[in-house]
């Protein structure tokens, strides 16, 4: 009986180190880089601007889309073809993949109103850069931002009754629009929104750096570049802000006692 026992608690022993093993090894194999080489973040924002260039031109191509390439997405991972994190505004006048006319697996993309960033959208970028290993990320801002623009209207004493749930998510679009007043006093009314949407762009950039360690190593370590960019709804051409912007606000967290230390989760 002690016997069988003890066999028993061996075994289970066996396949709990087993299990243990299996699944570190597994994470590791995820952040293992690709085995196929990705282009450099400078190379990526060409490849995009080309793709952008050929959309608004009415030349797309609509490249990746085949039935090969759906085959190929069942059987790889997609950390050996993505090559950007792009997040962007949930309006349906800005179909990602479309305005950059790549197809699948060529982009990670993060989606949600106002394109903020909070804790579940940091996650996922996350996820894109150490994960996905794509050497570009983008903060995508849009013309004739609905979320922005109700911002600014209410804070501008324009009242409005608002769903119980998206108090919370306005939220993170109040301290840039803010700093849109301030900056431009001579403004008014609705002339002001454009300098809130850019505005915006800039502030998601700081809160991701300032709420991740890795996505500030990656970036400090040459590994990863960030970009801000706004997409025209008017042309659908997309503006890109150069990369010296994201830098100068680095250095700045950098500088930040408030930044967070700790990179990896307890």
């Amino acid at each position: 009986m002690e016997h069988n026992f003890f066999v028993l608690i061996t075994t289970l022993l066996g396949f709990l180190s087993f299990f243990i093993f299996f699944s570190k090894s597994a994470n590791a194999a995820d952040m293992e880089p690709p085995r196929i080489p990705k282009p450099t973040s400078e190379q990526v924002s060409e490849i995009l601007k080309n793709g952008n260039k050929r959309f608004y031109t009415g030349k797309s191509v609509y490249p990746n889309t085949d039935a090969a390439r759906i085959m190929l997405a069942n059987n790889e991972n997609q950390k050996e073809h993505a090559y950007a994190t792009i997040v962007s505004c949930s309006d349906s006048r800005v179909p990602v993949e479309l305005i950059f006319d790549v197809g699948i697996m060529d982009v990670f993309v993060v989606r949600v109103a106002g394109n903020i960033c909070h804790n579940n959208e940091i996650g996922t970028i996350e996820y894109g850069l150490t994960y996905v290993h794509t050497p570009l990320l983008i903060i995508l801002g849009h013309t004739r931002c609905g979320a922005i623009t109700a911002v600014t209207h209410a804070l501008q004493g324009k009242e409005q009754r608002l769903a119980r749930n998206i108090p919370h998510l306005v939220e993170n679009i109040i301290p840039p629009v803010k700093k849109t007043f301030l900056r431009h006093p001579d403004l008014c009314g609705d002339d002001i929104i454009p300098y809130a949407i850019e505005e915006n762009i800039w502030h998601v950039i700081e809160t991701v750096f300032m709420r991740s360690p890795v996505v500030r190593h990656l970036v400090a370590d040459g590994k990863v570049k960030v970009a801000g960019a706004m997409y025209d709804l008017a042309t659908g051409k997309i503006e890109w802000f150069p990369f010296e912007k994201s830098d100068e606000i680095l250095a700045k967290v950098e500088a930040s006692p408030d930044k967070e230390i700790e990179p990896f989760a307890s």
